[in-house]
């Protein structure tokens, strides 16, 4: 099982009671709130920003109108997202029959993070306090009444949520008996009646994932031994007990997507596994034999891990296959799926398609097309009848010819590994011209990589004249598990090497002004950007570190408790402090211990309730940073945590951060 991706998960807090005055609110704010520059301060930033620009960051960064279509499952409504004056983002649901449309759920303070469809009548959607991660999930009617919150408990989180389809049951997993551990809970959607369905018992070697089938009954779960090993349990339908079906070392990948129910044996399953090769394939497995059936997919350069499966009424076949590869790939497998692929493909060329709703007779397909120039558009799709409806185009103020255009790149490292990434070119550089690069190392880092697409922060840089550099270095997933393990322990180091290695490939084509380049990143990416000023200070113009950690010795010492058990984890990825040599290395790339070195400008933007890279991160860096006399400008926002959900946060910090660019790139 490989549970890099279940680690990093969004996560924000909000100050949730008002102050009455402004000691009181100085001592329950996160962090030093002495730090955070002026509103005044950061403003001034903006002026730098000058020029006749076609777009503003608004045409970038305001969420759509309206947004997230969905299709309900008897295909008679249509339910979306529509953004008032406020920019509050309600759930409206339109009968398709009448054109009638009604207000089913209403974002008031905190932001509405997911839903969809629970049955013809019934919705679901999930929401925290602020981005505390304390995620809830509620149910209301298509008209708004009956509205309930399905797990109305204090400070637990979900991490799964299955519909058990043709019932009034969900199945969640949720840490309510102990913060550390999730145990699967059957939920009455109507009622809200609430049954545990298994007890997770060892907190040193707790069950990390559950398996249920269709019908909602338990068939499997996998421990996570000692933080590192995976031993997956499958049940004996005819003794049902439960027995050892797989041990893995936490790097290998054996990961059980779902039953193939087309199927009449009634073990077989669809499984993502890396266990017999360097690339994650998609085989189909007998569960209780313990044999591999047939593959299904697999490819020679890049991870596959992702099918679609029909409903009931078509036999639970399976539709198609999908992967990152250059770019985003789909292989039909179903008749039916081979025909909508073809008559998509003919209509929409070389843009990318990815069918987002269906009905559950899959009558009617929405379908979303998207690609690097083109932010997305949404289309009705009749498979009946073949027609394809423009339903709505998410960013009409976008205009494809002047978007920039984002190459696909690839390189050697240094000591010789084949690394992939993007660049995306401003048109001044397709015309020969030198331009200000900006590099955008991503987070993660593990498991994680940049995808071929339309990104609204390269976009919005390259209006400005700048081209922006993504790098999937080693450690980043979706090129196999040698590739990712070769990051294992290098963060910080090797791990830069290829962004480096990046810069200067792209300085060798011509493309980018090397007196003119800024690193730039969130997360992971904020880390590399402390360490790009410190390990190459000559290369970067200036950077802008958004919630990146700077002190990887307090950064183990903030887990969160639903992270502790993947510590041990966490030490095989970073570096392990228990360990007298890799503690020494890990202050070596621990970026406040390495100040001195910094010698070009530093911005430094993080959300105060941060569960993941604690304010205690930014406000490190920012200290030690002004004690050596540079002025840091520190934006903080006291409603957001890792990364900024609310519209008007994110504006403001885009704005800055383009005055910031353009401060430094013309002194």
């Amino acid at each position: 099982m490989n549970f890099n991706s279940k680690i990093f998960v969004t996560a924000h807090i909000i100050i949730s009671t008002i102050m009455m005055n402004a000691q009181s609110t100085a001592a329950r704010l996160p962090g030093d709130p002495s730090l955070p520059s002026s509103k005044a301060n950061l403003e001034k930033l903006i002026s730098y920003d000058k020029g006749n620009f076609k777009y503003k960051v608004e045409d970038y960064f305001a969420r759509p109108k309206a947004s997230q279509f969905r299709i309900s499952p008897d295909g008679q409504y249509l339910s979306y997202k529509e953004k008032d004056k406020d920019s509050k983002n309600h759930v409206y649901v339109k009968d398709l029959k009448t054109g009638k449309i009604t207000k089913a759920i209403v974002e008031k303070d905190n932001l509405i993070r997911s839903y969809g469809w629970l049955n013809k009548k019934r919705l679901f959607y999930t929401q925290d306090k602020g981005g505390n991660e304390n995620i809830h999930l509620y149910a209301a009617d298509i008209d708004g009444q009956n509205l309930k919150d399905l797990t109305p408990f204090e400070g637990i989180t979900l991490r799964a949520v299955k519909l058990i389809k043709d019932t009034d049951f969900v199945i969640v997993t949720m840490n309510k008996n102990n913060k550390q551990i999730f145990e699967p809970y059957k939920i009455n959607f109507n009622t809200g009646e609430i049954i545990q369905l298994y007890e997770n018992k060892d907190i040193n070697s707790p069950i990390d994932d559950y398996l249920f089938d269709k019908d909602g009954n338990l068939r499997g779960y996998i421990v996570l031994e000692n933080g590192l090993t995976a031993k997956t349990y499958y049940k004996d339908l005819q003794t049902g007990k439960f027995n050892l079906l797989k041990s893995t070392d936490w790097k290998d990948t054996f990961n059980i997507i779902g039953f193939n129910d087309n199927s009449k044996n009634k073990d077989e399953a669809y499984v993502v596994t890396n266990l017999d090769s360097d690339k994650a394939r998609i085989v189909l497995y007998d569960l209780k034999k313990d044999i591999l059936i047939k593959e299904v997919y697999s490819n020679p350069v890049f991870d596959v891990s992702s099918i679609s499966v029909a409903e009931k009424n078509r036999n639970y076949e399976l539709d198609y296959i999908s992967y990152n590869g250059i770019k985003n790939e789909i292989i039909p497998i179903s008749e039916l799926y081979k025909k909508v692929h073809n008559k998509l493909q003919s209509q929409f060329g070389d843009k990318q398609f990815n069918v987002v709703s269906s009905d559950d007779y899959s009558h009617k397909l929405l379908v979303i097309v998207d690609s690097d120039r083109l932010y997305g558009t949404y289309y009705e799709y009749d498979t009946q009848t073949g027609q394809i409806k423009l339903l709505y185009n998410l960013m009409p103020q976008l205009k494809e010819e002047d978007m920039a255009e984002m190459r696909p790149i690839e390189y050697k490292s240094r000591d010789g590994l084949s690394i992939h990434g993007y660049i995306t070119l401003p048109k001044a550089a397709l015309k020969g011209e030198k331009v200000p690069l900006i590099v955008n190392p991503h987070g993660g880092p593990h498991g994680s990589r940049d995808n071929w697409g339309f990104d609204s922060e390269a976009q919005l840089f390259a209006s400005r004249g700048y081209a922006t550099l993504h790098v999937n270095f080693r450690i980043s997933g979706g090129y196999g598990k040698e590739f990712q393990n070769s990051g294992y322990k290098q963060i910080g180091r090797k791990v830069m090497d290829d962004v480096e290695d990046g810069v200067k490939y792209v300085i060798e084509q011509g493309w980018v002004d090397q007196n003119k380049i800024a690193i730039y990143g969130g997360s992971h990416g904020g880390y590399a950007t402390l360490m790009g000023l410190i390990k190459t200070p000559d290369l970067y113009t200036c950077g802008v570190d958004y919630v990146g950690v700077s002190n990887i010795i307090t950064f183990f010492d903030s887990f969160p408790e639903y992270w502790k058990p993947y510590k041990e984890m966490m030490k095989k990825i970073w570096y392990d402090l228990d360990n007298p040599e890799e503690a020494k290395i890990a202050k070596e790339v621990s970026p406040v211990f390495q100040i001195d070195k910094i010698k070009k400008p530093l911005f430094v933007i993080q959300g105060a309730n941060d569960p993941r890279v604690n304010i205690n991160e930014s406000d490190q860096i920012v200290k030690a940073m002004r004690a050596r006399g540079f002025e840091v400008p520190y934006m903080v926002k006291y409603d957001e945590g890792h990364g900024f959900g609310k519209e008007p946060n994110r504006l403001e910090l885009y704005k800055y951060m383009l005055g910031f660019f353009a401060e430094n790139f013309n002194k």
